[in-house]
């Protein structure tokens, strides 16, 4: 099961106290996509889903959900050191086989350079031991800078945004890994199994600019929104650090 090295959310009637402060009843999860980002609006209790493309990762969190969980990096660090930060350490080894989707976040001026071969010079000279960047986490690195930056210019928001990793939450809600999603119909099927066993209904079309496999990463992830809202979110580490700007450096399910 996925829990070990980690900690339940402490949080849980915080944030339902604020969502009661500001009338907001819809909880919200976040995946990148090819038209931008994928939003899957849930409420705390019920199937009730709602799933639409948005441009823009701040335009996840206008109308205020009460809580968004992403599939994105949050927290970089000044230096990055075996395998990334400690949350990608610590899932990884909650992945058997599915390890290489955890990508190791390199530090923040890697992440902020936008050529490839600079990004790779600064992260091995910020890395121990030194390391470079593969091609497939240097293309996501724009999204990382963009919820970055929208963390950074709203501390309220940050305040009820998570980061999460949709496998984790399959692998908490199946009891171990299900099958590959991209690789077989299989994995697909499984996944949309394992989301109505928890009670979202998946059946609505796919919206353009998104594929299959990005909603229902961005169902896990409302997954792993609902569990921090009712105080059932599992942290990773159990005691999150935070980086130079304040914004905490943990995945959470």
């Amino acid at each position: 099961m996925c829990a070990p090295n980690g900690r339940a959310s402490a949080d849980g009637e915080r944030l339902r106290q604020h969502a009661g402060e500001t009338a907001v009843t819809w909880l919200a999860g976040v995946d990148g996509c090819r038209a931008g980002w994928v939003l899957a609006l849930v409420r705390p209790e019920g199937s009730e889903v709602q799933i639409c493309v948005v441009p823009r990762f701040a335009d996840s969190l206008a109308g205020g959900p009460a809580i968004v969980a992403v599939d994105m990096p949050i927290g970089l660090p000044e230096r990055a050191g075996p395998g990334g930060r400690g949350p990608e350490r610590l899932v990884r080894r909650l992945l058997p086989g599915r390890s290489s989707s955890v990508f190791s976040v390199p530090s923040r001026a890697a992440v902020e350079a936008d050529d490839y071969a600079e990004a790779c010079r600064i992260a091995r000279a910020t890395s121990d031991p030194p390391r470079a960047l593969s091609r497939q986490l240097f293309n996501i690195m724009p999204r990382i800078r963009e919820v970055d930056a929208a963390l950074r210019a709203d501390p309220a928001a940050a305040a009820r945004v998570f980061e999460s990793h949709p496998e984790l939450t399959f692998c908490r809600l199946n009891g171990g890994l299900p099958p590959p999603k991209k690789k077989t119909a299989a994995g697909a099927l499984a996944r949309r199994s394992l989301l109505g066993l928890a009670g979202l209904a998946v059946d609505g079309p796919v919206p353009r600019g998104a594929a299959v496999d990005d909603v229902l990463d961005a169902l896990a992830c409302a997954i792993a929104a609902r569990r921090l809202y009712r105080g059932e979110a599992v942290s990773y580490p159990g005691q999150p650090p935070r980086d130079a700007h304040g914004l905490p450096i943990a995945i959470w399910c």
